[in-house]
């Protein structure tokens, strides 16, 4: 019986491969690569008998990335077409593993882009804001997180709102939100996505709510402090909510410390009312 470990150790070698064939391209090269395996995660995600085909444990691996292989090439490039052979060769617990692996790929592929145009950090900057200003919008937020409503339409709704205002990397990982990460929500995926840009730069994220913003010194000892009780450095994500009235909230990972003066008189009404 495989396990999820099986399915850590064939991602490890398809993200290794991934890192081989596209060590010498461009960064917009990698876009196009990243575009191509998200491709096939899409084709994986539509197409439940081939997904379960290429998961098959019964099969041997070399059958299984013989069968992508025999699918891709002459369509797509080489590097695409040997990473994602090698993904499809190792052994999945289940086939939704298969995909999330996948999808996985594509965004490596995307934050390798990123990171050879030296521009992680403001694609981790813009990813966050995009979804500040979806989740202050009740329409927007319904318009892009609706599964139901067309692809294509919100395709498009993306592009044209961050079309010359994003870094392609930033608008191709909203677009991957939108087909929901993970099997997330769209703006669960690109939570997701914020954190998985900020591990790129071996860092950890603090979401920071409070009820007006932060002056650099603040901010910057927030960081020290931050990073040195986990062990990395930290990327502060303020959020400023006037409700909060006072004080801060900061999660980290499932930590929450919640210093804020809305949740100190709801406890002080919680004491009063027993």
């Amino acid at each position: 019986m495989t396990s999820p470990s099986v399915s850590r150790e064939a991602y490890g070698e398809a993200s290794d491969r991934l890192a081989a064939e596209t060590a010498s391209i461009t960064a917009p090269q990698l876009v196009t690569v990243a575009d191509e395996i998200l491709s096939v995660a899409g084709l994986l995600r539509s197409d439940l008998r081939l997904r379960r085909a290429l998961a098959d444990p019964s099969r041997p691996g070399s059958d299984r990335g013989e069968l992508i292989k025999s699918l891709l090439t002459g369509k797509l490039s080489k590097a695409t077409v040997d990473t994602v052979s090698t993904l499809v060769a190792g052994r999945f617990a289940r086939p939704s593993l298969l995909l999330d692996a996948a999808e996985h790929l594509g965004v490596d592929a995307l934050l390798m882009s990123a990171e050879r145009d030296g521009k992680l950090a403001e694609v981790e900057d813009e990813l966050f804001r995009f979804g500040q200003i979806v989740a202050g919008d009740s329409h927007l937020a319904s318009a892009l997180g609706d599964a139901n409503a067309s692809l294509k339409n919100r395709v498009k709704l993306v592009d044209d709102l961050l079309e010359g205002k994003a870094h392609v990397v930033t608008v191709r990982l909203v677009e991957v939100a939108l087909t929901g990460f993970g099997g997330r929500g769209f703006e669960a995926s690109l939570t997701r996505l914020v954190e998985a840009t900020a591990a790129k730069r071996d860092r950890e994220v603090a979401y920071v709510t409070v009820a007006k913003p932060l002056t650099d010194a603040e901010e910057q000892s927030l960081v020290t402090k931050l990073s040195a009780i986990y062990g990395r450095e930290v990327s502060v994500k303020v959020d400023v909510q006037p409700t909060v009235l006072g004080g801060a909230s900061v999660r980290v990972g499932s930590d929450l410390y919640d210093g804020t003066v809305l949740r100190k008189l709801n406890a002080a009404k919680q004491a009063f009312a027993k």
